[in-house]
């Protein structure tokens, strides 16, 4: 089996995306340290480095992912505790977020108006898309707007820096609607807000969902270059 390895930076960011289907073959945990270790080099204003994150695998894992389908599927209330977008979302980001949901749901299938199946698929989210890892990351909630970009580029560094071992992921929102499970699980504090999770393993190359990837716009579109 050829390595999917990105064997250099711009490979590695150009060939992240979001995996929403894993092989079942584990990840060692100093894989997973040497992860943080590398990404934990991202910047942060004044060094101050706001970024918290719960490393799961084996039985932790089975758990959480468990008890937040389970609460899905009943139908249970479930929210982020902050607003990811706008109510409603403004153009041309609707555009756009509608184009990457149809683009998903017709690769697998799914019609648009069948609840049954896209409710049956949306509950993979909660699972972390069967990875053998995942992660939860959370900030404290007195910190501003700058640690939460702080915090984005910590994430990112992850991801790009699991290109470079072989493996794929997944950043999740939808992990951060059940932040009362969370913290009943992983012992996350109230004085923490719950951001998102991510899942983390190598991807299923025979899986169908793996093909899917939004297109970007071009550089025109959102820069203004100034001489």
């Amino acid at each position: 089996m050829t390595q999917d390895i990105a064997s250099n930076v711009i490979e590695a960011i150009t060939s992240r995306r979001s995996v929403r289907a894993y092989l079942d073959r584990p990840v060692p945990r100093e894989t997973l340290h040497e992860l943080l270790r590398v990404a934990a080099q991202a910047p942060s204003g004044s060094n101050i480095q706001p970024w918290r994150v719960h490393v799961l695998t084996g039985a932790a894992l089975d758990r959480l992912r468990g008890a937040m389908r389970q609460s899905f599927l009943a139908g249970d209330p479930h929210e982020r505790e902050y607003k990811y977008y706008t109510d409603p979302v403004l153009e041309p980001f609707r555009t756009r977020q509608r184009a990457c949901g149809w683009g998903l749901y017709g690769l697998l299938g799914i019609a648009r108006g069948d609840r049954e199946k896209s409710r049956a698929y949306r509950a993979t989210n909660y699972e972390f898309f069967g990875a053998p890892a995942g992660m939860v990351f959370t900030i404290n909630r007195q910190l501003e707007l700058g640690s939460w970009l702080d915090c984005g580029m910590f994430l990112q560094s992850i991801m790009v820096a699991a290109r470079g071992v072989g493996l794929h992921t997944c950043p999740e929102a939808s992990i951060a609607e059940f932040p009362a499970i969370i913290r009943a699980q992983l012992g996350v504090p109230d004085d923490e807000t719950v951001i998102c999770g991510m899942a983390l393993g190598y991807a299923d190359p025979d899986a169908v969902i793996n093909r899917f990837q939004p297109e970007r716009e071009a550089v025109e579109t959102f820069a203004s270059f100034h001489e």
